[in-house]
């Protein structure tokens, strides 16, 4: 009888997780990820809240921190979930949290600007050369990876989006600051990704509004930051979370969100290997995802924006669908966006629901 292996905590991931199970994992159709953030305990920050303060400080909220990424690595797990995140739970913004780890970013006299072109804010101003002296969350990717058996995946903001949540009174710029982001954000990742991660996702949220500087020069600043990378490198592209600024604007958008059309193409010609999109629950024409042909398609199968928990059978007709214009071993099956603002049991039954569905459909291709 042949021994089944064991793994331990805290084993380099060549030793962790043996070829034949790791191959069998890259090949299963439908796999199930999420897109970024969940809820993060009561004793870590405010509850249903986004970028809710720290409760704590200190080597207290470090060791805070890693309990609440082993907390969401074992529901993601009992859930179902084929590809792990640390659900974001060591960042308060899923931008400003890396930048305020970068010299040249002032925090402390902020300015007012407009975020997304829907909603203003006050946010930090570049003052002087941006850069980065010390590596920002690949120690936290490296505790992520020691914490689990499965395929992980970290995220980080992209160029357009970084630069589009900030005020800039230096380089005045926008592509000359994205390209000097996306430099910085290629050391980061491809750290990340020295320490074992299998998908690097870049939050792109502003493709989907400035389109003329995705054309431009948005695209080549997405590329840059995950060049020469040794995983996948992903974006992911939404309407946002389900703040009211986001609802009145989707609100706009008329019969049919036709956004992905002006940027799908161009993503297709490009060096990236996944993209994930807002499907469930949105006006998005399904049949646009046949644009990008070749590429790992990411569909939003988990509506982010109501506390109501999907059924299997809901997520199973969102993926049936995409089905049609996506082959299955390209088709994984994601959330919209974050789930931080829902509460934690209502997050979780999300993703049962997400792993449920999935395995409905899996089912039906055998």
């Amino acid at each position: 009888m042949t021994k089944k292996p064991t793994f331990a905590a805290g084993r380099n991931i060549a030793m962790k997780v043996p070829p034949h199970l790791y191959e069998a994992t890259i090949t299963k159709p439908l796999q199930t990820t999420l897109t970024g953030s969940l809820p993060k305990p009561a004793w870590l920050c405010e509850p249903l809240k986004l970028w809710s303060p720290w409760r704590l400080s200190g080597e207290l909220l470090a060791e805070a921190k890693r309990d609440a990424v082993r907390l969401v690595l074992r529901d993601q797990e009992r859930a179902g979930i084929d590809i792990v995140s640390d659900g974001e739970q060591t960042r308060q913004h899923f931008v400003t949290t890396f930048i305020e780890h970068l010299e040249g970013v002032d925090f402390e006299q902020r300015k007012t600007v407009r975020i997304r072109d829907r909603y203003d804010a006050d946010v930090p101003v570049v003052r002087g050369p941006v850069a980065r002296k010390r590596p920002v969350f690949a120690e936290d990717a490296r505790f992520l990876r020691a914490e689990t058996d499965k395929k992980t995946k970290c995220t980080l903001p992209g160029p357009l989006t970084m630069v589009d949540t900030l005020y800039d009174d230096y380089y005045r710029s926008r592509e000359k600051l994205a390209f000097e982001f996306a430099a910085i954000l290629n050391q980061e990742a491809r750290e990340m990704a020295a320490a074992g991660i299998d998908v690097i996702q870049f939050d792109e949220p502003a493709f989907n509004v400035f389109f003329d500087e995705v054309r431009a020069w948005g695209i080549a600043a997405l590329e840059r930051a995950a060049e020469g990378l040794a995983c996948k490198a992903a974006v992911h592209i939404c309407y946002g979370y389900g703040i009211p600024a986001n609802i009145a604007w989707k609100q706009t958008l008329g019969a049919e969100w036709r956004q992905y059309e002006e940027i799908f193409p161009l993503l297709q010609a490009s060096r990236i290997d996944q993209v994930s999109l807002e499907c469930h629950n949105s006006k998005v024409p399904i049949e646009l995802i046949a644009m990008l042909a070749g590429k790992d398609v990411l569909v939003g199968a988990i509506d982010v924006t109501t506390e109501r928990i999907e059924t299997p059978q809901e997520v199973a007709a969102t993926l049936r669908k995409a089905l049609k214009h996506v082959a299955p071993h390209k088709l994984f099956a994601c959330t919209n966006c974050g789930l931080v603002p829902l509460a934690r049991p209502v997050a979780y039954g999300k993703l049962q629901a997400l792993a449920a569905g999935a395995d409905l459909v899996r089912q039906e291709l055998e």
